[in-house]
């Protein structure tokens, strides 16, 4: 059985192009160190994608890039399955309610994607998996 790869475009093969809201970085800091402990690769690959991120006020985030409160689908590439999810904050987080904590493994791998990028993702079990970002909607804003 062979496997393919979707390949970003991009200048590093394994990492496409990643924009975060400057809002949420102050947390998002908070939570590697609170996280270094526990879950120390987990904890750097964040701390990873921060320092690679983009980082963008509020106004001048794209609405098709992954950030709290998006709900983003994605596809799995080995099993051609697509997901749902809402991307928050660990004290938000409910799997039942599909509420992905930006501190797990799929949850760092989505955050300041935009649809149309393809990544990989380690897996709790060590299996790496390939993952295509293909829609992306941002919460409604109360005025």
């Amino acid at each position: 059985m062979s496997t393919s790869i979707q390949t970003p475009k991009t200048s590093r093969n394994r990492n496409p192009k990643i924009v975060i809201n400057a809002d949420d970085i102050t947390h998002l800091e908070g939570l590697v160190d609170g996280m270094m402990r526990r879950h120390p690769a987990l904890a750097d690959r964040l701390l990873d994608e921060i320092s690679r991120a983009r980082i963008v006020s509020p106004s001048k985030m794209p609405k098709n890039v992954v950030g709290i409160g998006s709900t983003v689908t994605y596809r799995d590439e080995s099993t051609r399955q697509n997901k749902t999810v809402t991307l928050v904050y660990p004290e938000d987080a409910d799997i039942t309610q599909f509420r992905v904590s930006v501190m797990t493994p799929i949850g760092v791998a989505l955050l300041g994607l935009a649809e149309g990028a393809s990544f990989y993702w380690d897996t709790r079990e060590n299996q790496r998996r390939t993952l295509t970002i293909i829609g992306v909607e941002q919460p409604e804003i109360d005025i």
